[in-house]
């Protein structure tokens, strides 16, 4: 039994340290995330979700990676002159007891040059990467896009006149 007190201060150290990395990534929660189903032949799509950070700190998140694409980015929409356009950001604010919702049109996870054509149904590990140099993994379900947005009751509507 010689060995019962090293061992079990190198498993503590070590228990010690995986909580200590995990850090942000353990206040946040992330409420239903998806992946938007790109049509035949795109080879990029979205990921929306919630996140909602439940500690006592500010952060960011500053990556996105996945293995269904070769590059994972971190995008938002902006008004260029008048025109939506899609840019990549260095990351996205995620306030203390606040949220942070990426949603299409606004914040979301790129996924670009897709290693194979994703189906409704599928999953799709996503994970984010913290300020603090914590992370989360998630798994996302494939989505078709009519089910991300209900404009079935706007039919006869010019969208271009409607503020935003």
């Amino acid at each position: 039994m010689k060995y019962a007190l090293p061992l079990a201060a190198l498993l503590l150290s070590g228990l010690v340290t995986s909580v200590s990395a995990a850090g942000v990534a353990d206040q946040v929660s992330v409420v239903d995330p998806y992946v938007r189903q790109a049509p035949p032949g795109a080879k990029a799509t979205g990921a929306f979700m919630t996140l909602r950070n439940g500690g006592d700190k500010d952060s960011q998140v500053v990556s996105a990676a996945s293995p269904a694409a070769k590059v994972t980015e971190l995008h938002n929409h902006i008004n260029d002159g008048g025109v939506m356009r899609m840019r990549q950001v260095k990351d996205i604010a995620l306030p203390a007891h606040g949220e942070a919702q990426l949603k299409p049109g606004g914040y979301h996870v790129m996924l670009i040059d897709m290693q194979a054509p994703l189906k409704e149904g599928d999953k799709v590990s996503i994970t984010l990467g913290f300020a603090d140099g914590s992370s989360k993994t998630i798994e996302a379900p494939v989505k078709r896009p009519m089910a991300e947005m209900p404009m079935s009751g706007m039919g006869g509507m010019d969208h271009s006149k409607m503020k935003h």
